[in-house]
C-alpha cells in the first residue's frame, strides 16, 4: 500500500479498529479514514453507500462488529445477527461498488463447528453444528466471509478474510455482562482485590481450553495480509498456544497480586470445550505473533488501570 493511500477503519474505536489505526499510524500510513456513529450508521445502506461514493476509498478494514461475550450472544440473538449482516454487506458491496482496491474481513473463530477436529484448520467452516449459545453471531460472520467469495468470484474483487482467534488488550470491553472471558475474568479479580475479597467467581467447570492473542499482533498481521495475501480461502490468525479457563484466572491473578480462591459456578454454560485454530497458513507467509499470555495481560493491567477502572 502506498503510504498516501486512502485507508477507511470500520469501527476504529473498537479494540481491534483503533489497534489497526495505531498499526498503521506507526508505519507511517498519512491518510486514515474513520466516522463515529453518530455521522455514519454502518447498517444504513444508503449512508454507506453515500460515504463510499464521497470519500474515494483505496483500502478498507472491516472491523465493525456488534461484539459480546456468551451472555450477551446468548441474550441479544436478533442484534448479533442483523446488526453484523447489515454492516458487512453495506461495507463489502459499496467497497465493490466504488472500487475498492481491497478489502479485509475480519472474521470470528466461533464460525467453526463446536465439535471441530483440534487445532481447526480453516476448511472445517460449515462442516458440523455451531456453539447454540453465539450460534446468530457465528452466523453473520460467516454469511460475511461468503459475501466475500461470492463477490470475488463473480466481480473479481480482491477481497479477504482472516478468523482470529480470542482477542484482548488495548480498548478492551470491561463491562460484565457483555464482555469476553479474560477481560471479565481480569475486572473481576481486579475488584475482588480493592474489596478485600476472599474469593471471586468465574462461570461454568474452568475446564474449556481457549487460545488467546494480544490485539496489537491481530492489527499486524491484519497490515500484513492486506499486503501479502490474495486468495478467495478464509485465512486463520492465532497465537498457537492454549490456556484453561482455570489456569487463565491463576495467570491474571498473578499479574493483579490477589491470592483469593475461584469459586466455579457449574450452574452457567462452558461454551465450546476446546478451541485453538490452526495458523500454519499466515505462519508460512512470514507472521509470527510477538507477545506472550503473561506478558499480554500485564499489558492489558496496566491500560485498565490507566483508562478503564477510572471511568468504572
Amino acid at each position: 500500500m502506498r503510504k498516501d493511500a486512502r485507508i477507511f477503519i470500520a469501527g476504529h474505536r473498537g479494540m481491534v479498529g483503533s489497534a489497526i489505526y495505531r498499526k498503521l499510524q506507526s508505519l507511517g500510513f498519512e491518510d486514515i479514514i474513520t466516522r463515529e456513529f453518530t455521522d455514519l450508521d454502518l447498517r444504513n445502506q444508503q449512508q454507506v453507500d453515500d460515504f463510499f461514493a464521497t470519500e474515494h476509498i483505496d483500502y478498507v478494514f472491516l472491523a465493525a462488529a456488534k461484539v459480546g461475550g456468551i451472555n450477551a450472544n446468548n441474550i441479544y440473538r436478533a442484534e448479533f445477527l442483523y446488526d453484523n449482516l447489515m454492516i458487512e454487506s453495506n461495507i463489502i458491496h459499496s467497497a465493490y461498488k466504488h472500487s475498492v482496491i481491497k478489502l479485509l474481513f475480519l472474521g470470528s473463530s466461533c464460525i467453526y463447528p463446536k465439535l471441530a477436529p483440534q487445532p481447526i484448520k480453516e476448511d472445517s467452516l460449515l462442516t458440523g453444528l455451531l456453539e447454540p449459545t453465539n450460534e446468530p453471531y457465528a452466523l453473520s460472520k460467516i454469511a460475511g466471509i461468503k459475501l466475500i467469495e461470492s463477490y470475488n468470484r463473480q466481480y473479481k474483487t480482491d477481497f479477504i478474510s482472516c478468523m482470529p482467534t480470542n482477542l484482548y488488550g488495548q480498548g478492551d470491553n470491561y463491562d460484565l455482562e457483555n464482555s469476553h472471558v479474560l477481560p471479565a475474568l481480569l475486572r473481576k479479580i481486579v475488584e475482588a482485590k480493592e474489596q478485600g475479597k476472599s474469593k471471586y467467581t468465574v462461570w461454568g467447570t474452568g475446564s474449556p481450553l481457549r487460545e488467546f492473542l494480544y490485539v496489537d499482533d491481530l492489527a499486524e498481521a491484519c497490515v500484513f495480509l492486506l499486503e501479502n495475501y490474495s486468495s478467495n480461502a478464509t485465512i486463520n490468525v492465532g497465537s498457537g498456544m492454549e490456556t484453561s479457563i482455570k489456569d487463565l484466572a491463576l495467570t491474571i491473578q498473578d499479574v493483579v497480586g490477589f491470592d483469593g480462591e475461584i469459586e466455579f459456578d457449574t450452574t452457567k454454560p462452558d461454551g465450546t470445550p476446546r478451541k485453538l485454530l490452526d495458523s500454519t497458513k499466515i505462519k508460512k507467509l512470514g507472521w509470527e505473533p510477538k507477545v506472550e499470555l503473561r506478558e499480554g495481560i500485564q499489558k492489558a493491567y496496566n491500560d485498565f488501570l490507566k483508562n478503564v477502572k477510572p471511568n468504572l
